[in-house]
């Protein structure tokens, strides 16, 4: 198991992960911020949903989620239909411009991180893609109860998932 100054390091390191996602945040069309950035992805990749499973899997507010569904929908990239077995519900569909939208978002995000690791080899990169897709499933879905302490920790500056300011 790692050390107190590797998980200390470790926190610091994914503080810094800040600077990376607005790098990322900077190449999106002026028309799509990173919220409808997010919304167009998670339609794209689950499929059509209401809005309330939209909300739990962005990890925001409904109200939150009303903004940027509006958003896109304004820019034809969703369409909004009466959930058949909840006429108070909405579904929401990507339309084919929000998919167009969705292909060109990932589009320039691949050539970001493209330029950005050119350097790094592929071994390098699958390395990376593997372990952060670990690090996601410990922390698990972050809207569920919280996992149990772990059974060396003793204190409770051990369990904190936050990073010092």
């Amino acid at each position: 198991m790692a050390g107190q100054e590797q998980y200390e390091e470790l926190a610091r390191q994914l503080s810094a992960i800040g600077a990376v996602k607005r790098d990322m945040g900077r190449i999106l069309p002026p028309d799509c911020p990173g919220g409808s950035a997010a919304v167009l992805t998670l339609l794209g990749h689950n499929g059509e949903m209401r809005m309330s499973r939209l909300a739990e899997l962005l990890s925001v507010d409904m109200s939150v989620t009303s903004r940027h569904v509006a958003h896109v929908a304004d820019r034809g990239w969703i369409e909004r239909f009466p959930d058949p077995a909840d006429k108070r519900s909405r579904i929401l569909r990507l339309t084919v411009a929000g998919q167009e939208q969705l292909d060109e978002l990932s589009l320039r995000t691949s050539r970001l991180l493209a330029d950005r690791l050119s350097d790094w080899s592929d071994h390098e990169v699958g390395l990376l893609i593997e372990l952060m897709g670990r690090l996601r499933e410990s922390f698990g879905d972050c809207r569920a109860t919280p996992r149990a302490p772990h059974p060396h920790a003793t204190d409770a500056t051990e369990l904190t998932t936050r990073t010092p300011a």
